[in-house]
């Protein structure tokens, strides 16, 4: 799995264009995707599916069964309302296969809906163009800030206001982490979900020249798209997800230090570089490195080695 951690929250799945799209958030209790199912992905309640190409929802299934069998609570997946009844006949049809019923929990949301993600957290659903159905997620938190116009005034006062009854903080919704799932370059990426969100994962499958009019057609991002947004968004660190296989990675790093121009631009299967970081970050904090039995492997692999053909 590629790994990053971006306080206070872990970036961690597998996201290969055409084979498997996976990104948890262990914190949240937030799975984005599930292409298939790395073990860990299991101790998140919900998975946030962006739509229902096979490598981004072929683990479902599995990890629904797998809660179960680990007695843990049913699973619950988030997904766009024009998917939600075939989903349900899936797993209606796992029934006849195993003999057997495995617990399960389908959330439909239209554009704009939100649901609960824990105390003072909604997920929000946003629409993105796809070839198919396809939400964009933020996940955002609730907290309680002083009223602004009471921001300049002694604690004295403050408390003496409090004592009386009146209203000194009110609600706001701090977005925390955005995840876009496939899509089409256009407006909507400037949506405030996607522009102001703290971590923002991104696809972007197409990196080379010759591949812009390739990522036009499948409706998927090219690396200039993402050099023309970033501008635009206010993440502190922006992920990278999705990269083809006709990428070699080498030429992928050199692409985004080149587009990222001092910002913190991450590829999350860029292993070696993710590493070197994690250590680092060990390192600042006084900690030691962690022991490892092998070097990460890297994924997209560094060859130009092409995807399945028409799965991206």
């Amino acid at each position: 799995m590629g790994f990053l951690y971006l306080p206070p929250f872990r970036v961690q799945g597998i996201s290969v264009a055409g084979e498997e799209a996976v990104v948890q958030l262990p914190e949240l209790d937030v799975a984005f995707d599930i292409g298939l199912c790395p073990r860990p992905v299991l101790s998140s309640k919900t998975i946030a599916l962006s739509h229902a190409h096979m490598d981004h929802i072929a683990g479902l299934p599995y990890w629904f069964s797998q809660r179960s069998f680990q007695q843990q609570p049913p699973g619950r997946v988030v997904c766009h309302h024009a998917i939600a009844g075939a989903i349900d006949r899936m797993m209606q049809s796992w029934v006849d296969l195993e003999q057997q019923r495995t617990p399960y929990e389908v959330v439909s949301l239209a554009p704009g809906q939100s649901t609960p993600l824990g105390r003072d957290r909604e997920l929000h659903a946003i629409e993105v163009p796809h070839t198919v159905p396809a939400l964009g997620y933020c996940v955002t938190e609730r907290r309680r800030k002083l009223r602004p116009e009471f921001a300049n005034i002694p604690s004295s006062q403050i408390r003496a206001l409090r004592e009386r009854g009146e209203e000194i903080t009110h609600d706001v919704e701090i977005p925390l982490v955005a995840y876009t799932g496939d899509t089409a370059p256009g407006d909507h990426l400037l949506q405030d979900g996607f522009k102001r969100a703290k971590i923002l994962v991104v696809e972007c499958t197409f990196f080379l020249a010759e591949h812009y009019d390739r990522a036009g057609k499948g409706k998927h991002l090219h690396i200039r798209d993402i050099e023309r947004y970033l501008g635009h968004w206010e993440a502190e660190d922006v992920v990278l997800v999705h990269l083809s296989r006709r990428t070699p990675l080498p030429l992928a790093r050199e692409v985004v230090a080149d587009v990222a121009q001092g910002r913190r631009v991450h590829l999350l299967m860029d292993g070696r570089t993710n590493r070197a970081r994690y250590d680092a970050q060990l390192a600042a904090a006084g900690q030691p490195k962690e022991s490892r039995s092998a070097e990460p492997t890297e994924a997209p692999a560094e060859s130009a080695a092409e995807a399945p053909a028409g799965t991206e």
